[in-house]
């Protein structure tokens, strides 16, 4: 885990920032409920209509929700550190609840598949760059030869002045979609602080060494970058 990554984690086990989480995502990622769509999209180019589904980070629910709805006859995986954050991912969701096991814990501690896919959004930006790489061939290696995986997370250019003006833009578009400033605010600086990002060059560096191919780059807003690629 990238150092200080902890301070995030400890903050997924607070009840009360968990009650605030449905609402966060959306005032700081542009087009989330498109991320997801898109994420499912991409799944169902190569999995079967009963397909068996890895989601690391899984906490909050809202990628399972949204790809149970719209592919009945999948089913899930969903690890996360975070216990509560589990909890709130049943309760998001509701009847498809029963359709995914959840899973406290790592990568370590999912099953070893083979899963048709995997998922794993707004979560790798926590883990410093050995531990995407050991974290990536793990996944890959629960899945099925060709299965499709897609990530999304933090990931815009790092060099001098380029990483103060995007975490501005980080900043000022959740302002814009009705965050809190001096919440957005002190958002800002536990990222700067404490999330150590990488460039989108690095990050698909970051797929290639963890052993998968075929990657393509399909999503991109602001301080956001998402990819698709294959076992």
């Amino acid at each position: 885990m990238a150092e200080g990554a902890q301070h995030f984690l400890d903050s997924f086990k607070d009840p009360a920032a968990v009650a605030r989480y449905t609402e966060g995502p959306r005032r700081f990622v542009p087009g989330l409920d498109g991320l997801h769509r898109m994420t499912g999209l991409l799944l169902a180019e190569r999995v079967p209509k009963d397909a068996h589904i890895l989601v690391l980070g899984a906490g909050g629910g809202s990628e399972m929700k949204a790809m149970a709805e719209a592919y009945p006859g999948w089913r899930f995986v969903g690890v996360d550190p975070a216990g509560p954050m589990l909890d709130l991912a049943a309760r998001v969701m509701g009847a498809d609840a029963p359709r995914a096991e959840l899973i406290e814990g790592i990568i370590n501690d999912a099953p070893a598949g083979p899963f048709d896919g995997a998922v794993c959004l707004l979560t790798l930006h926590f883990l410093d760059r050995s531990e995407r790489i050991r974290t990536g061939a793990e996944i890959r290696r629960r899945l099925k030869p060709g299965a499709p995986f897609v990530a999304a997370h933090g990931s815009f250019p790092q060099g001098i002045g380029e990483r103060d003006r995007w975490l501005d833009r980080y900043a000022s578009y959740a302002i814009a979609s009705g965050g809190d400033p001096e919440q957005v605010a002190k958002g800002r600086q536990a990222v700067a602080t404490h999330v150590a990002m990488l460039s989108p060059e690095e990050d698909e560096a970051v797929l290639r060494a963890a052993g998968f191919t075929g990657i393509e780059q399909f999503y991109a807003a602001f301080t956001w970058r998402g990819w698709v690629a294959y076992a």
